[in-house]
């Protein structure tokens, strides 16, 4: 069983509409190698989200309501932070900065919304995927390369597959690189500099994603997403 023995998130990863096209694209074994990972990870340091989180992204937006794709890198590594959900927190956690000009951008470009968490937006069917599921605590990028990748781009590769049209975010020169992975013409790819404050002002400032990607949705016909939910 694919991830059994890591409690009820992890479990219904099992009958997820993910589960086996994941599969299909990974090599043999390789769910195993992630419990290993995972059973050695949390077992040697504190590490984040919390085990029955780490999977909430594909949890929370099931293959068949995928709209849009934002990519991260991987979990914030603060404590409290980590939801499972690319630059998403609890509401009672300050906003870190990556996401503060998130929010800042989406009020220029559409209104003001109040919540950190984005959760509402993964129910919307925005999957909020970072290409590294977990982090050791304190350590930015602790667990890149080790196990995750494969798998993230699995995903990737899996909503390039259908046939129908995405939205895919991507901010920076990390998400960027995954464009390679985006193969079908029908989905739209939206890509500026990273929103963290280091390179904001590269071009994140005026990128107006959201208001493009609720463009595209609209003339494709699907619902657009309630941004400010």
């Amino acid at each position: 069983m694919l991830f059994d023995g890591y409690g009820k998130g992890e479990k219904a990863m099992q009958h997820s509409s993910w589960h086996a096209l994941i599969k299909e694209q990974l090599p043999e074994g390789y769910f195993g190698e992630i419990n290993h990972f995972m059973e050695h990870v949390y077992a040697q340091e504190t590490v984040y989200p919390a085990k029955e989180k780490v999977f909430q992204a594909l949890l929370t937006t099931p293959l068949e309501e995928v709209k849009v794709v934002i990519l991260g890198q991987d979990p914030y590594h603060g404590p409290g932070q980590a939801q499972g959900l690319s630059f998403s927190v609890p509401d009672n956690i300050p906003a870190p900065p990556s996401l503060q000009n998130i929010l800042k951008e989406l009020a220029a470009d559409i209104g003001v919304k109040a919540s950190h968490d984005l959760t509402a937006w993964a129910e919307q069917g925005v999957l909020l995927l970072n290409a590294c599921l977990t982090v050791p605590a304190g350590k930015a990028n602790g667990h890149a390369g080790q196990i995750w990748e494969p798998f993230t781009d699995a995903v990737i590769k899996v909503v390039n597959n259908l046939d129908r049209p995405v939205v895919f975010v991507l901010w920076g020169a990390y998400a960027r690189k995954k464009k390679v992975l985006v193969t079908n013409p029908q989905h739209l790819i939206i890509e500026s500099a990273h929103p963290s404050p280091l390179s904001v002002y590269r071009g994140f400032w005026g990128s107006k994603p959201f208001s493009k990607a609720n463009t595209f949705l609209t003339e494709t016909g699907q619902e657009p997403i309630d941004w400010l939910r």
